[in-house]
């Protein structure tokens, strides 16, 4: 299956997009089903997200970090695994950006024949969480 892709644009500089959206500590405040986010080390981070009522947890690896334009993470461990990427281009002379993101998902054992509901869920949760970035960076977070 073909991953995820969604653009969005952001009335705000690349480098300023490119932070706030690449840093998982901040994650919980436009990702609704983040709960938490926990930095164990300069390029893993745990993320506990509510999924159908229940509290999952996810250990990623940041796989590239190229700012103020590339950024990619993917899942490290558990049944169901995630792969990010966020590509930030500058528009209008760097006054605005034009966002990217990519997502899709790995099953290992049992997650294999859930993959496609995940992936369902994600296709309607995540232009929220787009949207709530976009609020977040125009209104200077």
């Amino acid at each position: 299956m073909a991953p995820l892709v969604s653009t969005i644009e952001i009335a705000r500089p690349p480098d300023e997009v490119f932070a706030y959206a690449t840093d998982p500590s901040r994650f919980a405040e436009w990702q609704p089903d983040v709960v938490r986010v926990r930095l164990l080390d300069g390029s893993r981070f745990t993320t506990i997200r509510r999924i159908r009522g229940a509290e999952r947890t996810m250990s990623q690896q940041i796989t590239q970090n190229e700012a103020p334009h590339s950024w990619a993470a993917r899942g490290i461990d558990g049944p169901i695994r995630p792969h990010a990427t966020i590509t930030v281009e500058p528009i209008e002379d760097g006054t605005r950006s034009r966002v990217t993101f990519t997502l899709d998902f790995e099953g290992r054992g049992l997650g294999v024949p859930l993959v496609p509901l995940v992936r369902r869920q994600a296709r309607h949760a995540a232009p929220t969480s787009y949207q709530n970035l976009k609020r977040l960076l125009e209104r200077g977070h």
